[in-house]
């Protein structure tokens, strides 16, 4: 596939998906939202990928949404075309999304990292949801993701306010998984995607959709599916591997 607005690359089981309009600083719009999703759509179904890395520039991984595309929308065209529903496809993916932040995630492109699993940061990143000083508010899944995330108190503050907050704030209020220096960022985060790569698929699928079950049920209901599948996974290959690998003190070797 050819795409404008980003660069597609592969390392082993890792997929990579760099954003990738430096004159806008990433600034998301329709045309690269959609080569977005084609690309984890082309991952999603490719079986040797495990795991997803989503990163920007040193500068800024999105510096919010293209504010050009959509100074002239109107109520009809924006709700009758599903106008930035491309967020929500992202966070509906099977497989594990990482972002890599560096530099600005501000508005749109913060949601876009909200939408993915977990954040790793670079000590220069800096968070923001400003569309209040926009006229607007955060269509992106900003007010849910951020919320569930940091509580109601905190979010309606960074959201009403619109301020914006580093890597350090991020970390303490649960935004991000880690924070690492600048220059170390790409290898961390390849690090990550590599070791969530290299384990079962089976069970990082099934990780990941109990996880999301936090958010849309009660705790007796997801501790009833986390269980299910937990049981479920006793019906896999790659358990039996990975038990009898422990016990023969040998590295398991998980069907692909």
């Amino acid at each position: 596939m050819s795409y404008q607005h980003i660069r597609v690359e592969r390392d082993g089981a890792v997929g990579l998906i760099v954003l990738d309009r430096p004159q806008a600083l990433n600034a998301l719009n329709s045309a690269l939202l959609e080569e977005l999703n084609r690309a984890l759509d082309a991952f999603e179904h490719d079986r040797e990928i495990g795991c997803v890395l989503l990163s920007g520039s040193d500068k800024a991984f999105a510096a919010g949404a293209d504010i050009r595309e959509m100074v002239g929308l109107h109520f009809p065209d924006s709700y009758l075309e599903e106008f930035f529903a491309g967020v929500d496809r992202v966070a509906a993916r099977r497989k594990p999304v990482i972002a890599a932040v560096a530099g600005y995630a501000l508005g749109g492109g913060f949601e876009l990292a909200l939408a993915c699993d977990f954040i790793i940061a670079a000590d220069n990143a800096r968070f923001a949801l400003p569309e209040i000083t926009l006229g607007v508010l955060p269509g992106g899944g900003g007010t849910q993701r951020l919320a569930r995330l940091v509580g109601r108190a905190k979010a309606m503050e960074m959201t009403l306010t619109g301020r914006q907050f580093d890597a350090a704030e991020a970390e303490r209020c649960g935004v991000v998984a880690r924070v690492v220096p600048l220059a170390e960022l790409q290898a961390t985060a390849l690090d990550t995607a590599r070791q969530i790569a290299a384990r079962s698929r089976t069970a990082v699928l099934m990780i990941k959709e109990c996880i999301q079950r936090c958010d849309e049920s009660s705790l007796a209901e997801g501790l009833r599916f986390e269980r299910r599948l937990f049981h479920a996974a006793f019906a896999t290959a790659d358990q039996k591997e990975g038990m009898g690998a422990f016990l023969e003190k040998r590295p398991a070797q998980f069907q692909r």
